[in-house]
């Protein structure tokens, strides 16, 4: 570990630091329907697409209303994207001319960019057109991004309000997501990325001879725009398959701090946009300290394994650390800290490949996605399962003090802790038993590309990534038949069921009535809260995924001391 690899992290967090504020007041406003800076250009264009789609926006919803909406708008998407990717080969923008994508890996695809996981069983350079990474790809990386802002949103709602029935509207709550904060960020993020040097064309693959004489197909395309908002939405799909540690999508070090700082950004600020709407800034930034402390604490344990390397290659005289699947530009440092903030964070994008790590090294993208990626989390999916967890342990703090717990003036009562451990099973549940159920399946066995503890953990990670709609691999699975269904409904539930679960918390508690805050009321911004809330979190991880780490990541570390591998 370096003072140079310090502060590089430094840095980031620093920066993002300074743009909580900020951003997170612009959303609230956004969201209030308030006057922006950007207001007097995009509001026409909104007012134009609610007359278009016959909305009216100062119609709310109530929570089934707007579950329904949200199931509605994304069930629709998939049949979109399926169909888009099953016949690219006969549109336009296909310079490449490359076939239609396969039936069971376009249902996958198409759930995958759907539920925001972007998980890719294919090469994006050999498979799909600039269609389909246009208009099917990069589109719903706008849109899923969008719901899941629109779905925090409605809980912070619920959370806020006084009393009352409704939740706001969906489709405002979208459209003001895509029209006033993705895409300005998106093109200013692609903008930097293009003056780095992705490249943004529609122009034919650059067919060349290589320093060997090897003949090489170098791809181009709308890349630069596609970037931004891939790492900005915590999406996570690439147009090519390396993903950013490929030099077209992420070539300097400068491009991978931007990549970093916009994967971070949105999550972050919604935590002070929180804050903003309980009228009471010190919650929003408790629970960003809470944030902040567990994805300080997971990048320090991945890089510390990633520096001292792998013990077996030491013993061959070979020191220093673990450089197998990392970009020599980027080096351990920042390999590290990517990938615990591409999991943290939902987003899935990686700048090395995660199978190569060190069995601690990769057990922390593991565990930040176990504990249901609430470290900032993915655009609206962190916050709202933050307050998952809030709602659990203000309840547990309740039963410890002997009275009704309650947050923000509410009382959590049985029906809002039961649906929050609804949503907190939503991950376990659509993991471990898949996971468990792969490991015996010989159609599921024949693209292993590991055995023992290492296989196992590639499978419990594959099935990790999905439920949490994260989309990183330890890339040590091949797709099949079997792997694009059963990861399609894994990717799914992980969506939709946890979002039901979380807006009907939020019908739950914006019908409760407000009371005053009295001598026994448990302070829920207090160093004390943040702590207890930490603990909660990490407990419940602890408690539901132990065992399984233990048969992969875990065992795999004893046995690398004693001089094996896999």
């Amino acid at each position: 570990m370096t003072i140079v690899g310090w502060l590089q992290a430094a840095f980031i967090f620093a920066l993002v630091w300074l743009c909580v504020k900020p951003l997170g007041t612009y959303m609230a406003v956004v969201f209030e329907g308030g006057r922006t800076w950007l207001t007097p250009v995009v509001a026409p264009l909104e007012r134009a697409l609610y007359r278009i789609c016959r909305i009216d926006p100062a119609c709310e919803m109530g929570w089934k209303t707007y579950a329904f909406s949200v199931i509605a708008f994304s069930l629709v998407s998939v049949v979109y994207l399926y169909v888009l990717l099953r016949t690219q080969a006969f549109l336009p923008l296909n310079p490449q001319h490359f076939g239609n994508v396969a039936p069971d890996l376009a249902w996958n695809t198409a759930i995958s960019f759907m539920t925001n996981t972007n998980w890719q069983f294919y090469s994006g350079e050999s498979t799909m057109s600039y269609l389909s990474q246009m208009a099917g790809l990069a589109w719903h990386m706008f849109v899923s991004a969008g719901t899941g802002i629109a779905i925090a949103i409605a809980l912070i709602r619920g959370v806020s309000r006084v009393s009352g029935t409704t939740l706001g509207n969906f489709w405002v709550d979208l459209t003001r997501s895509v029209l006033y904060v993705l895409l300005p960020i998106s093109v200013l993020g692609a903008v930097l990325l293009l003056w780095q040097g992705v490249p943004q064309n529609f122009n034919a693959y650059t067919s060349t001879k290589g320093l060997e004489g090897v003949a090489q197909s170098i791809p181009q395309g709308p890349m630069a725009s596609m970037e931004s908002i891939k790492e900005l939405g915590t999406n996570g799909g690439g147009f090519v398959n390396a993903n950013s540690a490929a030099p077209f999508e992420n070539p300097t070090g400068f491009s991978d701090g931007v990549e970093l700082f916009l994967i971070l950004l949105i999550g972050a600020a919604l935590t002070y946009t929180y804050g903003r709407y309980v009228h009471n800034q010190r919650q929003g930034w408790a629970l960003f300290a809470a944030m902040g402390i567990l994805l300080v604490a997971g990048w320090t344990v991945a890089y510390a394994a990633e520096a001292a390397g792998n013990p077996i290659v030491h013993a061959l005289g070979v020191q220093g650390g673990n450089m197998e699947g990392k970009e020599a530009r980027f080096g351990v440092a920042a390999s590290a800290l990517w990938a615990t903030i591409t999991t943290a964070t939902s987003c899935g994008a990686v700048n090395a490949m995660h199978d190569s790590f060190t069995a601690l090294g990769g057990l922390v993208p593991l565990v930040n996605m176990q504990l249901g990626e609430v470290v900032f989390g993915g655009v609206g999916s962190g916050l709202y399962g933050m307050l998952e967890f809030v709602v659990l342990t203000v309840f547990i703090a309740g039963l410890m003090v002997g009275r009704t717990p309650e947050f923000l003036g509410k009382k959590i009562e049985r029906r809002e802790v039961q649906l929050a451990i609804l949503a907190i099973l939503v991950v376990p549940a659509f993991s471990l038993i898949p996971a468990g159920v792969a490991s015996i399946v010989p159609a599921a066995l024949a693209t292993l590309n590991n055995s023992g503890p290492h296989g196992f953990s590639e499978i419990l990670y594959a099935y990790t990534s999905g439920v949490n709609n994260n989309g990183s691999a330890f890339a040590g699975l091949g797709g099949n038949t079997y792997w694009n269904i059963t990861m399609g409904i894994s990717m799914l539930f992980g969506r939709l069921a946890e979002a039901i679960a979380v807006l009907a918390l939020a019908g739950a508690l914006v019908r409760k009535t407000s009371i005053p805050p009295t001598a026994g009321t448990f302070t829920t911004t207090s160093p004390i809260f943040v702590i207890l809330l930490i603990g909660v979190v990490l407990i419940v991880g602890a408690l539901t995924f132990f065992p399984a780490d233990a048969l992969g990541p875990i065992v795999e570390h004893l046995l690398v001391l004693q001089g094996k591998t896999f």
